[in-house]
């Protein structure tokens, strides 16, 4: 079934959608993938179960509709009118994702799937990074309108390697991010 909730117009999705999107998030931090129940998402979000089942007939469909549409785990696209000071605006609030109090632990709940081929949080987890990706695009479409690509470049691998470092180090390493590491970052990896 499609994620009814495409967009945040008024009348799409259940009056309570951000409570239930934060509380699932919440669960899926606290519990984890395996744990996090319908039930218990609508109990904690003042909610019917039915109110649930009604837009997100599974825990699949409602934890991916939380991922994608929680206004937590918002990214305003930048514009600042150049490729580079887009990639730094950009990992400087991917950077802020993963060290806030209430996001770092969804984020690192994503990386929590077991590893098997049925891992339905990792397949979650693709999705919510390709709906992020798409977002992004507006981006590379500018920096390639404006010249500052070649034509052949690759806008995932670019986001891959700049933002795999974000992850990597805040999430694997558990290493702090030094004052200048979004533009140290995006300056080793950007073509010049």
């Amino acid at each position: 079934m499609p994620d009814p909730i495409v967009n945040r117009r008024p009348g799409k999705g259940p009056r309570a959608a951000e409570a239930i999107f934060d509380t699932t998030l919440r669960h899926l931090a606290e519990r984890g993938y395996a744990r996090l129940t319908i039930e218990s998402v609508a109990q904690d979000a003042g909610v019917n179960k039915t109110t649930i089942y009604r837009w997100w007939p599974s825990k699949p469909a409602l934890l991916r509709a939380a991922l994608v549409h929680a206004r937590v785990l918002d990214v305003d696209i930048p514009d600042t009118g150049g490729l580079r000071g887009d990639l730094i605006a950009l990992v400087e609030q991917i950077i802020g994702l993963l060290t806030n109090g209430r996001t770092e632990p969804v984020a690192r709940a994503l990386t929590s799937g077991t590893g098997l081929p049925d891992d339905e949080l990792a397949a979650l987890t693709r999705d919510f990074f390709a709906d992020r990706f798409s977002r992004e695009q507006p981006v590379f479409a500018r920096a390639l309108a404006r010249g500052e690509l070649p034509a052949g470049a690759d806008p995932m691998l670019l986001l891959d390697l700049i933002a795999g470092a974000v992850w990597m180090r805040v999430l694997l390493r558990r290493e702090p991010v030094p004052p200048d590491f979004a533009r140290d970052v995006v300056d080793a990896v950007l073509p010049r």
